[in-house]
């Protein structure tokens, strides 16, 4: 790993540079949520079926995995600067298309316009630290990322339900529209200019990403973030809510209510551990050590929500939010473990194992819960079932990052 060396930023320059990306990835992660929020409103005003509200929905995901590795090839050729300022105008041209929308199809276009906007505003951020701060600040700011976007997603609940009555769910989107503009200028206008890189000779492009797919060291902890990291996020944007209701009982608002503490929980479980990140590697605590001791906390957590009744027993979905902020660290880690030159590729490749390990776990938990006794709506076994499933699918992801020994490579060191 290189070090950033005299382009390490300090003071109020350094501030800005993350104030600035952290805006964008504050507004991606809003984004990705709304929909929750005004379904019920363009239900209402398109009769969109429940198809059509998860393709819509989708549309997002779709665009935003499809970009990941051109993202990579991007931000290498010509830095994040450009590349996040560039597609952030994408996405608020997305955020117009779906305000002036009038047919599902234009929304499907807008949703997915915002995707390919947004797709960047995590790794180009991730990228440009590199260069700008210190090597032992990295793992810290990433996880200061996660709390700007789960702040987004906490701004998306009762903040826009309370505007929809004022100006409605098309007047949140030209906000976004507007604030998507002004992240953009910030970035590109305010921030400084990122330091020359080596130039990459003859080689493709895409030839970095077989030396990154192609190293063991990735998929050590990859397929962590396949199985684990991914699933979590999964039942974040989906399952938790389910679960609530089918499996512990729970009425429409008290679910909700869960999931707000359960997404604030998560943004401070982030903010603490960009705290403790420091402190943690003056102890001697290892990210391997970190990432497995999470790891293994989680699969404890899950067992017991498998087994857990009573009113009680939602809270043990507090307590796996706050564990499974380690693996903010795995993705950092990782990829400082290859090149400069590959800085964007080992970034987006390790973001395109984790989105598609939420399309997975997304769909392959509901097929699990179906097919072990979860259909009828009062269903609960299938559910719990499933959850043992995922434990013993992670349980082997963990035994691989523990006693799989391999290390970076000697060109990726």
């Amino acid at each position: 790993m290189t070090a950033a060396g005299s382009n390490v930023l300090q003071g109020p320059l350094a501030m800005r540079v993350f104030v600035a990306f952290a805006s964008g990835y504050f507004l991606s992660y809003a984004l990705r949520s709304v929909n929750a929020v005004i379904a019920t409103d363009l239900i209402d005003e398109f009769g969109l079926s429940n198809a059509q509200l998860g393709s819509l929905s989708s549309a997002y995901f779709v665009a935003f995995a499809a970009l990941q590795m051109p993202l990579g090839v991007w931000l290498d050729r010509f830095g994040s600067r450009r590349v996040d300022a560039s597609l952030l105008l994408i996405a608020a041209c997305g955020c117009a298309v779906f305000a002036l929308a009038h047919s599902v199809t234009l929304l499907w276009v807008g949703r997915a316009l915002i995707g390919i906007g947004v797709s960047g505003a995590l790794m180009a951020s991730l990228r440009a630290f590199r260069f700008w701060y210190a090597p032992a600040r990295q793992q810290q700011l990433a996880a200061w990322m996660l709390v700007a976007g789960t702040l987004g997603a906490l701004v998306t609940t009762v903040p826009v339900q309370l505007a929809l009555p004022a100006i409605g769910w098309r007047g949140v989107f030209w906000v976004a529209a507007a604030l998507l503009c002004a992240s953009s200028g910030a970035i590109f206008l305010q921030l400084p200019r990122e330091p020359a890189r080596a130039p990459h000779g003859d080689e493709s492009p895409w030839a970095g990403y077989l030396q990154v797919y192609g190293d063991p060291y990735f998929w050590r902890f990859g397929l962590v973030s396949l199985t684990v990291q991914s699933s979590f996020i999964a039942f974040q944007g989906l399952w938790a809510g389910p679960w609530f209701r089918r499996v512990l009982g729970m009425d429409a608002d008290s679910a909700a209510q869960a999931l707000f503490l359960f997404n604030l929980v998560l943004m401070l479980g982030y903010l603490a551990l960009g705290s403790a990140v420091p402190k943690l590697t003056r102890h001697g605590w290892t990210t391997l050590r970190v990432v497995a001791s999470g790891t293994a906390l989680m699969l404890l957590l899950e067992l017991a929500i498998a087994f857990a009744h009573g009113s009680w027993a939602w809270l043990l979905w507090l307590a796996l939010a706050l564990a499974t902020t380690v693996h903010t660290l795995s993705h950092t880690h990782v990829s400082l473990a290859f090149p400069e030159r590959l800085t964007g590729r080992a970034y987006s490749a390790f973001n395109l194992l984790a989105m598609g390990g939420v399309f997975l776990a997304q769909w392959l938990f509901g097929v699990t819960v179906d097919a072990l006794g979860g259909a009828g709506e009062h269903g609960t076994d299938g559910f719990r079932r499933a959850m043992l499933v995922w434990v013993a699918l992670q349980f082997v992801a963990l035994l691989v990052l523990v006693f799989w020994r391999v290390q970076p490579g000697k060109e990726t060191t």
